[in-house]
């Protein structure tokens, strides 16, 4: 049992570390792109109109909204299998392993808020970006991590997913409750149908993914109607897959697997290449110091740090959690810098909280560059942090070696 989720947390930071780099390179070509004689090119894609439609039910939306809102939803669907399997048996499965994870995240993305708010106070056509420098790209954070190679302790890497997890948990909470808007409340009643009948086979534990995936295809058009973001129901459908199948299978451990691969490879880096593209021609410091960029900005670069190590240390010294074998504060630190990494979510969120181009590009500017001070600050701080040597597995628990080993 100890050897088979061993083998699960290895493959799955195996797969999520090279992702990351993967899309390090898919947002350097959308950037790349956007700056040359392609960009024309490279936009007006992006906003060619596609139409599918059923007899009178039609959806018509640009390339990058399918994006956007379809190929999205699989990894919002990929996130609720994750957060699922983290709570029941993961990181996330008791107070012990939860605590400081927990406590942590919620620094993370409680003080970039406030500092993003404090810096747009005055500036009411950008305020409800807010909930933008909140987020972490585990994949980016997971890749910039992996640069540094076997030195890392599994247990830093298991602290930062179990981090971005609970991040990706408030990120959902926040399109929820912040960015829906006019709700249809016939189409938000089929969607209901459709959970509730997600619920049913999850109560059966049908063994076959098909219903599962076909409920889940039907449940998105309806929400993608009602005004609710449709990536919700990716989260929400996640949620009726049962841990363990009528005839034994792990049902949601083989979905989880068979995804990771396609939204780790494919479809994160689609998204990136088309969001990341952002015209630097006439940039100015100036625009990189306007409220929005800056906000975002700080909010990531200053406000995970103070987030993330303040409420971590609070909790530490107060008893509430303690800080796992082999991992120091300066580690810590090193951590708060790759979570400041915010790159897909915060584009996500930024697509949501704003419909003007200019305030969409100004959200790239100040993510990418938040981002990427960050992923470099944390590599040479973690860099200098950890051993020069690989440590002997002698001291780890066993899960711990044997996946270090590997």
């Amino acid at each position: 049992m100890i050897d088979r989720v061993s083998t699960a947390l290895k493959d799955f930071l195996k797969q999520e570390s090279a992702g990351g780099i993967v899309l390090i390179v898919a947002a350097g070509l959308a950037l790349l792109i956007a700056n040359s004689p392609l960009a024309d090119a490279y936009f007006g894609t992006l906003s060619t109109k596609l139409n599918v439609s059923f007899g009178d039910f039609a959806i018509n939306k640009s390339l990058l909204l399918w994006i956007n809102d379809g190929l999205m939803a699989i990894f919002f669907f990929l996130i609720g299998l994750e957060v699922k399997r983290e709570i029941l048996t993961g990181q996330l499965s008791s107070w012990d392993k939860a605590s400081l994870p927990l406590v942590a995240a919620v620094g993370g993305m409680a003080i970039p808020a406030l500092i993003y708010v404090g810096i747009n106070w005055n500036s009411p056509e950008s305020i409800s970006g807010w909930a933008i420098p909140a987020a972490t790209d585990i994949a980016f954070a997971l890749g910039i991590l992996s640069l540094l190679g076997p030195r890392v302790p599994v247990a830093m890497k298991a602290l930062l997913l179990a981090i971005a997890v609970i991040d990706d948990i408030g990120a959902i909470t926040v399109i929820a409750l912040f960015y829906t808007g006019e709700i249809k409340l016939d189409m938000l009643g089929g969607g209901a149908a459709m959970l509730a009948l997600l619920f049913v086979l999850g109560r059966l534990k049908i063994s076959s993914s098909i219903p599962y995936v076909l409920l889940t295809v039907i449940m998105w058009v309806f929400v993608l109607k009602s005004g609710v973001h449709a990536t919700l129901a990716g989260v929400t459908a996640a949620m009726m897959v049962p841990v363990v199948a009528r005839d034994g299978s792990k049902l949601l451990e083989h979905m989880e697997h068979g995804l990771h691969k396609w939204v780790a490879f494919v479809i994160i880096p689609i998204f990136g290449f088309a969001n990341a593209g952002v015209s630097l021609f006439g940039l100015s410091p100036a625009d990189l110091l306007q409220p929005l960029p800056l906000g975002i900005a700080l909010g990531l670069l200053i406000g995970k740090q103070v987030g993330i190590v303040g409420f971590a240390w609070v909790a530490v010294k107060a008893g509430f959690a303690r800080l796992p074998e082999g991992v120091s504060w300066r580690k810590i630190h090193g951590l708060s810098l790759l979570a400041a990494i915010g790159f897909t979510m915060s584009l996500f969120i930024g697509n949501l909280a704003f419909v003007d181009p200019a305030l969409i590009d100004a959200v790239k500017l100040g993510v990418l560059s938040g981002s990427l001070v960050a992923a470099f600050a944390g590599y040479f701080l973690l860099k200098s942090a950890l051993p020069d040597e690989v440590p002997s597995n002698d001291h780890l628990p066993k899960e711990e070696a044997a996946v270090q080993s590997a």
